[in-house]
C-alpha cells in the first residue's frame, strides 16, 4: 500500500562530532594518534548508521587553541546535539572550549575499542614506551571524572555513554539520541493548528498553550472553522472524485457507505489539505459542534476520513481539541512509530489486557491489515453521522505515550507493551488488545494515577529508550509505568 507522507528520517539534523587526545603523547608513541583516529572514524560510521544526518565531523581535538576554534564552528553550523568520543586520556580544557555556551546536550561517548584488554599479549610486550602506547590506547575511562567535574561545574548539560565499539548497547543508544534529536527538532518547528474548541467538561484535557511552546518549541495557529468551510465551499467535483479514489486506495471502504456520505467526506478532505497546505500545519487539534444541520455541523461530522489521511501523512490530527495528546502523537510520529488517538475501552480479565480505540484517526503506517472505512448510525456523545475509522495496531511492541500536565509542569507517561490478537469491538472504531509486563488491573492503576489525561497516543515498538533522551534534551521528566 502507497502512504504518502513525508518521511522524518529525511529531517537533517546537524550533529557535532568531536575527539579528544593529547598532542603531548604523538611524538612520545608512534601511530597511536592515527590508531585512535581510526576509532574516531568507527564512531563516525555509528551515527550515519542512524539516519540522514549532517554530520560536522572536526576530527581529534588534542589542544586548547583547536578546542575554541572548533567551539566557534559548532556554534556557527548551529548543531543540535554533540557527541564527544574520549579517545585517550584528555585534559578538560580540549572539553570546555567546544561545547561551553552552545546550549545542546553533549553526549560523552566513554567508549573503549575492546570489551577487554588481552593481558596475555600486552604483558608479553617487551618495550615498556610500547605498552604504555598499548595502554593509552585503551585508557577512555581515565578521563571521564575530570570531564564530568568541568562539565558539572560549568552548569552544561551532558550525558554519558559508557562501552565498546562493538557493544550493542552503545550502537543502539547512539541511534536513539539521535532520534530523540530529531523529534525535538521537528517539535521545535512544528507549526500546531488549533480549530475550534475543548469540548465541554473534558477538565482532563484543557492545557496551558504557552506552557506547550515553552517546552517544545513550535508555533500554534488558530483556525476558524469558518475558514474550513469557505474553503469546502469551493471544492470542486474533479476534486472530489480525484480524493474518493485516494479512498479507494488508501481504506477498505464497507459496501454499506452510501456514495453521498462518501463524496461529503472527500469534500471535507480536499478541504482539509487545503486548509493544512495554506497554513503549513505539521499537526492539527479540533472540535466543534454546530447548531443542528449547519454547514459546521456538516463538516465536523465529515472530518474523519480526512484526518485519518493527514495522520498517515506524518501530520497527526486529534479530535476533541486534545492539545496534549497531539503533541504525543508528534512525537511518536517523529519517532516513525506512528501515533494513533487512543482512550481506555475496557479491561479483559479473563486474557488480563487492556482494550483501547478511538473513533478516529488511524495512522495507515501502524494498522494490522488495512483501515476500514464504516459508516456510524451516531457518533457516541457527539452530534450527528457520518463515516469512521475501524483498525487495529500492528501486533507486537508497542509504547503508549501521554504528555501530562503534572503539579510542576510538562512530563511524559511511557508504557512499553505488546498489540495482541484476540477479539476486539467491531462498533466502528480504532480498536486494539494490549498486554504489559504488569496485569492489566495493575497497569491501569499505575497509569491513571500518574494523573494523564484519559486519551493517550500508540506507536508501534519499543520507544522508552528514545523517550527518556528526548526527555532529557527538552528537560522534562520522563515517568515509565512498564
Amino acid at each position: 500500500m502507497r502512504i504518502p507522507k513525508e518521511i522524518n528520517s529525511s529531517v537533517n539534523i546537524r550533529i557535532g562530532l568531536f575527539g579528544i587526545g593529547l598532542d603531548t603523547y604523538w611524538p612520545q608513541f608512534a601511530g597511536l594518534k592515527e590508531r585512535l583516529e581510526g576509532y574516531l572514524s568507527v564512531v563516525s560510521g555509528l551515527i550515519s548508521e542512524a539516519g540522514a544526518v549532517q554530520l560536522v565531523n572536526v576530527g581529534l581535538i588534542d589542544n586548547p587553541e583547536r578546542a575554541a576554534v572548533v567551539g566557534t564552528l559548532f556554534r556557527k553550523e548551529q548543531v543540535d546535539i554533540i557527541f564527544l568520543y574520549i579517545s585517550t586520556y584528555a585534559l578538560s580544557s580540549t572539553v570546555l572550549p567546544v561545547v561551553r555556551g552552545i546550549g545542546v546536550p553533549v553526549v560523552v561517548l566513554n567508549v573503549q575499542p575492546e570489551a577487554s584488554i588481552d593481558y596475555e599479549s600486552f604483558n608479553a610486550m617487551k618495550d615498556r614506551g610500547e605498552m604504555t602506547g598499548e595502554w593509552l590506547a585503551n585508557c577512555q575511562a581515565c578521563s571521564v571524572p575530570e570531564i564530568a567535574n568541568v562539565l558539572n561545574r560549568a552548569g552544561i548539560d551532558f550525558h554519558l555513554l559508557t562501552g565498546y565499539l562493538g557493544d550493542t548497547k552503545v550502537r543502539r543508544e547512539i541511534k536513539e539520541w539521535i532520534k530523540a534529536a530529531r523529534a525535538a527538532r521537528i517539535m521545535q518547528t512544528n507549526r500546531l493548528g488549533l480549530m475550534g474548541h475543548y469540548y465541554g467538561g473534558m477538565l482532563d484535557v484543557y492545557t496551558d498553550i504557552t506552557q506547550q511552546l515553552a517546552v517544545f518549541g513550535g508555533h500554534v495557529e488558530i483556525i476558524e472553522i469558518d475558514e474550513l468551510n469557505k474553503i469546502r465551499q469551493k471544492v470542486t467535483r474533479k476534486e472530489i472524485d480525484a480524493k474518493i479514489a485516494e479512498f479507494n486506495e488508501m481504506f477498505l471502504i464497507a459496501q454499506k457507505c452510501e456514495p453521498a456520505e462518501l463524496a461529503r467526506a472527500a469534500k471535507t478532505s480536499a478541504a482539509l489539505d487545503k486548509l493544512v497546505e495554506r497554513h503549513k500545519l505539521g499537526s492539527l487539534a479540533y472540535y466543534y459542534e454546530g447548531t443542528d444541520k449547519s454547514e459546521h455541523e456538516n463538516i465536523i461530522t465529515s472530518v474523519i476520513a480526512g484526518n485519518t489521511l493527514l495522520t498517515g501523512r506524518n501530520i497527526p490530527v486529534a479530535g476533541e481539541y486534545e492539545i496534549k495528546n497531539v503533541q504525543a502523537m508528534k512525537i511518536l510520529d517523529s519517532l516513525e512509530a506512528g501515533g494513533s488517538f487512543s482512550e481506555f475501552y475496557a479491561i479483559d480479565f479473563t486474557d488480563d489486557i487492556v482494550m483501547l480505540g478511538h473513533d478516529g484517526p488511524a495512522h495507515f503506517a501502524i494498522a494490522e491489515g488495512k483501515v476500514k472505512l464504516v459508516p456510524l448510525p451516531v457518533y457516541h456523545g457527539k452530534p450527528g453521522k457520518g463515516l469512521s475509522i475501524q483498525m487495529s495496531v500492528k501486533h507486537g511492541p508497542v509504547t503508549i505515550l501521554s504528555v501530562v500536565d503534572g503539579t510542576d509542569g510538562l512530563f511524559l507517561l511511557v508504557a512499553e507493551g505488546e498489540s495482541v490478537p484476540g477479539p476486539v469491538l467491531n462498533i466502528g472504531n480504532t480498536n486494539s488488545r494490549y498486554r504489559f509486563s504488569i496485569s492489566a488491573a495493575e497497569f491501569i492503576e499505575e497509569w491513571s494515577k500518574a494523573g494523564p489525561s484519559h486519551h493517550c497516543a500508540i506507536g508501534v515498538g519499543l520507544l522508552a529508550g528514545e523517550l527518556a533522551k528526548l526527555g532529557k534534551i527538552l528537560h522534562i521528566p520522563v515517568r515509565k509505568i512498564c
